[in-house]
C-alpha cells in the first residue's frame, strides 16, 4: 500500500492506495475511526481487487474544514480524491458513518459507482432521539471529556461474544478516538446530525446496493435492520450471524467475501490460503 497525501479538490486528504487491480474497493471508515481501522481487514482484499482506504476530513490526520463537515462536502472530497488518483469507477464500502458518505456520492456521483456497500449503516436519517445523543457528544468534547468516548464507545461497537477475543482492536480503536482532533470530532457530529433521509434516493439511483449487518449490533438492532431490508428489495443482504457493528473485524473473511463477490472481483479470501 503506498500512503501519501494529495489535494482533493482544496482538502489535503491522506490516502493508501495499493495501486493494482481490474477493480477498485474503496473502503470509507466510520466515527471516531481512521483508514488505520482497515489495516488487517485489507489485505483480504488486496490480491483481488484495487484497494484505497482515507482519512474522512476531520478524522485521522486529514485536514478539519470548518465546524460541520456535511456527508455531501466529504462525498465531493472523496470524489475529487479519486480523480486525483486517477479512479474512474469503483465499489465503495462505507462503514457507519462511512456509509452516509457512500450515499451522498450515490446521490452527487453516480457515475463513478459500480455498486456501493452499508457496512452496519443505514440510508435513514438520525432521530429526534439520537441527534440529541450526538449534541450531548458534542457537549462532551467542547468540555474537554472525550476520553470518555474513548472508554465507552469502541467496546460497544463489538457483540458481546467477540470483546475479550479482540480486546486488542478495541484498543487500537479507543487510540484511534484519543488522537482524533476535538474540532474534527464536533465536525462530524453536526454533519451526521444534518444529513436527510436517504432511502428513496437510494432506490432509485441507479446504483446497486449491498447492505451487510451483524446480528448481535447494538446501533442497528436486528429489527430495525429488518425493516430496512425490507424497504429495499434492490439491495443484496449478507448478514453476520455472529457480529455486532464492527462486522469487518469480527467476522472478516465472510465480509471480504461479500465485498469482493458483489464488486465482481475475482476470487475469495480461501484462495489466500
Amino acid at each position: 500500500m503506498t500512503e501519501k497525501f494529495i489535494m482533493a479538490g482544496d482538502t489535503a486528504l491522506h490516502v493508501c492506495d495499493s495501486e493494482a487491480g481490474e477493480k477498485c474497493i474503496v473502503l470509507l471508515h466510520g466515527y471516531l475511526e481512521s483508514m488505520l481501522v482497515w489495516d488487517d481487514f485489507t489485505y483480504l482484499l488486496r490480491p483481488h481487487a484495487r484497494v484505497v482506504t482515507l482519512d474522512l476530513p476531520g478524522h485521522g490526520i486529514s485536514e478539519v474544514r470548518g465546524e460541520v463537515h456535511t456527508m455531501e462536502f466529504l462525498a465531493d472530497t472523496v470524489a475529487a480524491g479519486l480523480r486525483a488518483l486517477g479512479i474512474d469507477r469503483c465499489t465503495v464500502v462505507g462503514h457507519s458513518m462511512g456509509g452516509y458518505v457512500a450515499l451522498a456520492l450515490c446521490e452527487r456521483h453516480a457515475a463513478l459507482l459500480d455498486g456501493v456497500v452499508l457496512l452496519s449503516s443505514t440510508p435513514n436519517a438520525d432521530t429526534e432521539e439520537k441527534a440529541a445523543a450526538r449534541r450531548r457528544e458534542i457537549g462532551l468534547v467542547r468540555a474537554g471529556k472525550k476520553e470518555l468516548l474513548a472508554r465507552t464507545a469502541p467496546a460497544a461497537g463489538f457483540a458481546e461474544r467477540n470483546r475479550a477475543r479482540l480486546g486488542d482492536a478495541i484498543a487500537d480503536l479507543a487510540e484511534q478516538v484519543v488522537v482524533t482532533e476535538d474540532e474534527g470530532v464536533v465536525a462530524l457530529l453536526a454533519g451526521m446530525i444534518a444529513r436527510p433521509d436517504r432511502n428513496e434516493m437510494l432506490r432509485t439511483c441507479g446504483v446497486r446496493s449491498l447492505f451487510i449487518l451483524g446480528r448481535e449490533d447494538a446501533y442497528i438492532p436486528a429489527e430495525a435492520a429488518e425493516r430496512m431490508v425490507a424497504a429495499h428489495p434492490e439491495a443484496e443482504v449478507v448478514w453476520l450471524d455472529r457480529a455486532g457493528h464492527m462486522g469487518f473485524l469480527e467476522e472478516p473473511e465472510a465480509t471480504a467475501d461479500a465485498i469482493l463477490s458483489f464488486a465482481g472481483a475475482k476470487g475469495s479470501t480461501t484462495d489466500n490460503e
